[in-house]
C-alpha cells in the first residue's frame, strides 16, 4: 500500500465529505478518510491503484481533485463579494417591501434590487444543491436554495396576479447565509498555516565550514556530515552534534524545557534552537525532512488529515427533512386539485408549504449563536475557530495539559536557602560575570555587589571566582560533589567556600496564580487532568502536587506527546490538548480539541482550535463552558427551526396558512432563533 494526499474542490456542507469518500473508498483496496476543515482526503491505496484514478471518482462524483502540493487556499474568492452585494441589496428591498408597495412600479423596483441577491448572490447554494441533486442526494444547500427560489418565483407571479411578494424573504435568508458562510470560511486554511509557521521557525541559511572557511549556504543545501558554526543568539541550523566549543542552547519552543541546557563535545542538539551563549562548531546528522522540526511538521499535517470528517446538525436533519418537505409540497398541490380547487389556490397551498419550510431559521440557527458566542469569547480573550469545534467540545472527558507557559509562567525564578549573611553579596557578584541565562537570572534575584577579583565559566558544571577575597563556586551538584562536598540533590545549583557548602538555590518555572483554581473547576466540569511536559519529572510533579492535576507524564519528545495523545484516544478518551510550544502542536492537532495559550508560539496557535489571548489558565475553563454554552444554544435553536416547521406545515397543506402568513410566521420563528443567540452575550467569566 502506498498512501497520497488530495486536495479538493466544491466541498460545501459535511454530506459533500461523506460523498466524496464513498466514491474514494469504492475503489478496490482503497481507504480514503476525506476532512471537510481542510479539503483534503488521506488516500491508501493498493499496488492498482493509481492517484488518476482517484482523481477521475472525485471528478464523477462532481468535485474537483488534484494531488497535494503543500499549502492550498480553498476558500471561494467571490464568498466576500457576494455578501458584500446582497447586504447592500437587501436594505432597500426589506425598507421598500415593509411599506407594503401596491404599485407596480414599486413591486418591479424590489424585484429588480432582489434579482442579483438571489441569483448571483445565492450561486454558491444553488450550485452545491444542483450537485447533489445529481446525485441522489440532499443537503442543507438543497434546503436554502428552494427556500429562495420558491420565494422568488412565487413572488415575481404575485406581481403578475396581484398576490403578496416575499422578495424581502430570498434576499434576508440569502444575506445571513452568506454572512455565517464567509465566517466559516474564514478558519478553513489554519490547517496549513500550522505546517507553515512550523517550517519557518527553522534556520533559512547556515555558515559552513569548508576548507576552513566559513561560508554562507541556504538551509537546502545542507548535507549530513557538514561541519556549521552557532554564533550566540544564533538558531540551530539542523539536527546536530557539538564538534567544537560549549554553550546554554534554550530548546523551551521544541522540547518544552523551561531552562536552558548546557552541551559540550558529543552533545546532539537540535535545528531551530537557540544557541544562548557560546560559539559552537556542529556537525550535521539529519537535514531535511528527516529533522526534528520537519518530523513534527509531518506529524502535524498527518494528524490534521485524519481527523474524521464533522457532520454538522443541521445537514444531519436536513437529508430526511428536504425529501419529505418536496414529496409534501407535490401533495398539497395534488390534494387540492384532486377536491376541485383552482391552479392557483393549487399553487398558493403548495408554495406556502415551501415558505413555511424554508430553512430562515435553520439556516440562521448555527451561524448566529456562532457569531455572538465567538464574539462573546472575543471578548474574553477566547478566540474559537468553528462550529465543529463546540460540536467536539461537548464530547471531551480528558484535558492534557503542558506545564512551562501554560501551567507554568514559563520564565526562571529564583529561590536562595542559605543562613549566611554574605551569600547574596557573594554569589550575586560572581553570578552577574556569567552569560549563562541560569546565572544571570541569579545575579537579577541577588542584586547586592562587592568586587569581583577572578571569574572562571566551567562549561556544564558551573562558575567560580574570588569576591571580596573570598573564593567562591557555584554550580550544579553533582560538580560540587566531584569537588568533595556533601550536596543534595534537590538544589538546581549549589554554592560553597572556605570548604564548606553555605547554601542551595532552587532555579525553578513558578505556577501561575490561578493554575490551581483552574484544575479545580475543569474537575469540577468532571474532566480527568493529565500534566504532559518535556520538563524533568522533578519539576514536573512538582507543579502537579501543587496545582493538583490527576496524572503526570513528564520527560517526553514532541512526537512522544502527539503518541500519549493518541494512546488516551484508543483508551476511549475524548481529549483537549492545552499547550504553548512548538512541541505541543502536534498534539494540539491529533487532540479532540486544542487549545493555545495566546502568548505562545505561532504555530500552536495555527494548529489549535481554541486560543486564549492572554495566557490565563482559567480560561481554558471559560472557553470550554463557553464552547458547551454555545452549543447548546445552536442545539435550542436547531429544535425550534424544525419544530416550529413541521408543527406549521400540516396548517400550509391545509390552506390555513396563506404564503403571505406563511412568511410572516417564518420571520417571527427566524426572530425566535436571533434572540436566543443573543442570550449568549449575558455569559460570565470566572477568569474575571
Amino acid at each position: 500500500m502506498s498512501a497520497v494526499d488530495l486536495d479538493l474542490e466544491g466541498m460545501t456542507c459535511a454530506s459533500c465529505a461523506a460523498r466524496i469518500e464513498k466514491k474514494l473508498n469504492a475503489l478496490p483496496g482503497v481507504e480514503a478518510t476525506v476532512n471537510f476543515a481542510t479539503h483534503t482526503a488521506h488516500v491508501e491505496l493498493p499496488g492498482d491503484i493509481t492517484v488518476q484514478d482517484c482523481v477521475q471518482a472525485v471528478e464523477k462524483a462532481g468535485y474537483g481533485a488534484a494531488e497535494h502540493q503543500g499549502e492550498h487556499d480553498h476558500n471561494d474568492p467571490t464568498l466576500l463579494r457576494r455578501l458584500i452585494v446582497a447586504a447592500v441589496l437587501a436594505v432597500p428591498v426589506i425598507v421598500l417591501s415593509m411599506a407594503m408597495p401596491e404599485s407596480m412600479t414599486q413591486m418591479w423596483l424590489i424585484a429588480a434590487l432582489a434579482t442579483p441577491v438571489v441569483v448571483w448572490g445565492a450561486w454558491p447554494f444553488h450550485r452545491a444543491a444542483f450537485l447533489a441533486a445529481r446525485h441522489g442526494g440532499t443537503t442543507m444547500d438543497t434546503l436554502v436554495s428552494l427556500g429562495v427560489i420558491a420565494a422568488y418565483v412565487w413572488s415575481l407571479v404575485a406581481i403578475l396576479t396581484g398576490g403578496h411578494i416575499y422578495f424581502e424573504v430570498a434576499v434576508t435568508v440569502t444575506t445571513f447565509l452568506l454572512a455565517g458562510r464567509y465566517a466559516e470560511s474564514r478558519a478553513k486554511d489554519r490547517a496549513g498555516q500550522a505546517v507553515t509557521a512550523l517550517l519557518k521557525m527553522g534556520a533559512k541559511d547556515a555558515t559552513v565550514i569548508r576548507d576552513g572557511q566559513e561560508v554562507q549556504v541556504p538551509i537546502g543545501e545542507l548535507a549530513v556530515g557538514d561541519e556549521f558554526l552557532v554564533r550566540p543568539g544564533e538558531k540551530v541550523a539542523t539536527d546536530a552534534v557539538v564538534v567544537s566549543g560549549a554553550s546554554a542552547v534554550d530548546n523551551a519552543l521544541i522540547t518544552g524545557e523551561s531552562v536552558p541546557i548546557e552541551v559540550g563535545v558529543g552533545d546532539e542538539i537540535i535545528g531551530a534552537a537557540v544557541n544562548q551563549t557560546g560559539r559552537l562548531i556542529a556537525r550535521a546528522v539529519r537535514v531535511g525532512a528527516d529533522t526534528e522540526l520537519a518530523q513534527i511538521a509531518a506529524a502535524v499535517e498527518r494528524a490534521q488529515t485524519g481527523k474524521a470528517p464533522v457532520q454538522r446538525l443541521a445537514d444531519r436533519v436536513s437529508s430526511v427533512f428536504v425529501p419529505v418537505v418536496l414529496i409534501l409540497s407535490v401533495l398539497t398541490a395534488a390534494g387540492w386539485l384532486l377536491v376541485g380547487a383552482s391552479w392557483t389556490q393549487a399553487f398558493t397551498a403548495a408554495v406556502a408549504v415551501l415558505i413555511i419550510a424554508c430553512p430562515c431559521a435553520l439556516g440562521l440557527a448555527t451561524p448566529t449563536a456562532i457569531l455572538v458566542g465567538t464574539g462573546k469569547g472575543a471578548q474574553m480573550g477566547i478566540l474559537i475557530s468553528g462550529p465543529e469545534v463546540l460540536e467536539r467540545t461537548r464530547t471531551i472527558d480528558t484535558v492534557v495539559l503542558d506545564k512551562t507557559g501554560t501551567l507554568t509562567q514559563g520564565r526562571i525564578e529564583v529561590e536562595v536557602d542559605s543562613s549566611e549573611p554574605d551569600f547574596g553579596r557573594l554569589v550575586g557578584t560572581l553570578e552577574s560575570a556569567s552569560e549563562h541565562p541560569v546565572g544571570r537570572a541569579i545575579a537579577r534575584a541577588l542584586p547586592e555587589r562587592g568586587e569581583l577579583e577572578d571569574f572562571e565559566a566551567v562549561p556544564g558544571r558551573g562558575v567560580r571566582g574570588r569576591v571580596d577575597g573570598v573564593e567562591v563556586v557555584a554550580g550544579t551538584p553533582a560538580w560540587l560533589a566531584e569537588l568533595g562536598h556533601e550536596v543534595s540533590e534537590e538544589a538546581s545549583v549549589v554554592v560553597a567556600w572556605n570548604g564548606r557548602v553555605t547554601g542551595r538555590i532552587r532555579v525553578a518555572d513558578t505556577v501561575r496564580p490561578t493554575s490551581a483554581e483552574a484544575v479545580r473547576q475543569l474537575r469540577g466540569l468532571g474532566l480527568r487532568t493529565v500534566l504532559l511536559t518535556g520538563d524533568a519529572r522533578v519539576p514536573a510533579q512538582q507543579v502537579a502536587a501543587e496545582v493538583g492535576v490527576d496524572e503526570v507524564i513528564a520527560e517526553v519528545t514532541p512526537l512522544d506527546k502527539l503518541a500519549h495523545v493518541r494512546r488516551l484516544q484508543e483508551s476511549g478518551a475524548t481529549v483537549a490538548m492545552v499547550g504553548d510550544g512548538v512541541n505541543d502542536s502536534a498534539a494540539l492537532v491529533q487532540a479532540d480539541l486544542g487549545i493555545a495559550m495566546g502568548a505562545g508560539a505561532d504555530v500552536a496557535i495555527a494548529a489549535s482550535d481554541i486560543t486564549l489571548v492572554r495566557s490565563e489558565p482559567l480560561g481554558i475553563v471559560d472557553a470550554i463552558r463557553l464552547s458547551r454554552r454555545t452549543l447548546g444554544t445552536i442545539k435550542q435553536n436547531l429544535f425550534w427551526a424544525f419544530a416550529y416547521n413541521s408543527a406549521a406545515i400540516p396548517l400550509a397543506m391545509a390552506g390555513l396558512l396563506t404564503p403571505m402568513v406563511a412568511g410572516g410566521a417564518m420571520a417571527f420563528s427566524s426572530v425566535f432563533v436571533v434572540l436566543n443567540s443573543l442570550r449568549l452575550r449575558g455569559f460570565k467569566s470566572i477568569a474575571g
